[in-house]
Order: structure tokens, then C-alpha cells, then sequence
């Protein structure tokens, strides 16, 4: 059986997308033997995640292209970190799958969910954001029909279920360019007596075109790691597309 070293990651016919001007590099290598010989190990990577946001909202509202998300899916975890918590349905994109495709096997195989409409939102790579390893997650956010899509718990989660969404300005300031708001997001589950409360930052540049806005949980409780700052820049990401 081959190893790494025994082969590239491509085959040869692909990896003439690569060859460039098909000049030799400065150790006397071509592209494959270049390739042939590279080490994927050399340098530490981080590990690659997916996680999905899956709202509901009034069908009339979406229909107008103006939703405004009354429930989000999540699903409790059954294994460390954060055990026993909810979390968004996601995890590990395996070695050789595409981004779009791990998100819907996690979906489905997390909550039994197929056929959603997802698109990336945006990646996630605090250092700190997992106890585990380095990991940089990809979100994706779909919007569905209240009481559309049926959940069912399974792999990696010990359940699975809809929580009403309600948020809460807590404070805003300004200083050093830069608007800092503070807010509440509560969770309540619907089917059951879970509620969540997380606090999280939200800042932007005031001073610069680009407002480089960042969601930070400042403290969180039954919500699993930095989940709830990806569940509210979610809610803005619908806002900002239906124009509020």
C-alpha cells in the first residue's frame, strides 16, 4: 500500500494545472518532482471544521424577501468539549472533501436533515476557540420555512431540537475608532425547559471604510464555545441582505 511519500496528492494529469512556465526550480526540480518529493507534514496545520446555521422564519416574510429568524436548530453534544451543552451541528471536514459537501453530511448525519440550501458566511479561526487543537471553522447559513424540515438527533449529538431567538442591546460606546455594542442572546427551547444565555461583543471601525465588524463571546452559558457569536453575526447576515 502507498504511503504519502509515494505519490502526490493530485494525480499527474491534474497537477499540469499547475506547471506554470514548466521551468525548473532553483533545486533543479520540476512540479512533480517537486511534488514527489514534498513533505505535507513539514509545517503544523490547523484542523478544518463546518458548522451550520439553520434559522426559521415566517414563510410570508421570506416569500417577501424580508425574514426575520424566529428559531435556530441546534443540537446538544455528546462528547467533550462543552458535553452536555448545545452547539451548532457541524464538525470535521474530511481529508479529501469539499467544504460544501462536509457541511451537508454534518447536517445530515447530526440532525438527519438533507436537500437545505446553505452558503458559506464566514470563517472562524480565534486561536483560543477550541480546547482540542488549532481549528478554523467555515459556517454556513441557511433559512427555512417555520415548521418546514422535521430534526432527529444522531451521530456526535445527543439531541437535536429548535430554540426561540431573542436579543438584547446591553450597551454601546465609542473609542480609539472603533463601536463597541454589547449584547444578549437568549435561546429558548421549544419542545423542552433549555435557555441559553450568551453575551457576546460586536465592534467596528467607525474611521475606516471597511468596518472589519467582529463578534466576541464575552461569557456564554449552555451555548458551546463561540457559538453564539456565529449565531448572532448570522442574524445580521439576513438582516443586512434583506436590506434592515
Amino acid at each position: 500500500m502507498k504511503g504519502w511519500h509515494d505519490m502526490t496528492f493530485l494525480s499527474e494529469e491534474e497537477n499540469r494545472r499547475f506547471i506554470g512556465t514548466g521551468e525548473k526550480n532553483a533545486d533543479g526540480l520540476t512540479l512533480q518532482t517537486f511534488l514527489e518529493k514534498y513533505d505535507p507534514k513539514k509545517y503544523d496545520s490547523p484542523c478544518s471544521t463546518v458548522d451550520n446555521l439553520i434559522f426559521e422564519a415566517p414563510a410570508a416574510q421570506i416569500a417577501v424577501g424580508n425574514p426575520v429568524p424566529d428559531r435556530v436548530l441546534l443540537i446538544k453534544r455528546r462528547n467533550h468539549p462543552s458535553i452536555g451543552w448545545w452547539a451548532l451541528p457541524g464538525g470535521f471536514v474530511e481529508f479529501r472533501e469539499d467544504l460544501d459537501t462536509a457541511a451537508a453530511r454534518e447536517l445530515a448525519e447530526e440532525t438527519g436533515l438533507t436537500g437545505i440550501v446553505e452558503e458559506q458566511m464566514k470563517t472562524y479561526g480565534a486561536v483560543g476557540r477550541d480546547p482540542r487543537t488549532r481549528i478554523i471553522t467555515t459556517a454556513y447559513i441557511a433559512l427555512v420555512p417555520d415548521d418546514s424540515v422535521k430534526e432527529k438527533a444522531g451521530d456526535d449529538a445527543k439531541d437535536a431540537g429548535w430554540f426561540k431567538i431573542a436579543r438584547k442591546k446591553l450597551s454601546e460606546r465609542e473609542e480609539d475608532g472603533k463601536r463597541y455594542q454589547n449584547w444578549e442572546l437568549t435561546l429558548t427551547q421549544t419542545a423542552g425547559d433549555v435557555v441559553t444565555h450568551t453575551e457576546i461583543e460586536v465592534s467596528e471601525q467607525t474611521n475606516s471604510f471597511f468596518k472589519n465588524r467582529q463578534y466576541k463571546v464575552v461569557k456564554t452559558d449552555l451555548l458551546a464555545a463561540d457559538h453564539g457569536a456565529v449565531i448572532l453575526e448570522g442574524l445580521d447576515t439576513i438582516a443586512a441582505k434583506a436590506g434592515r
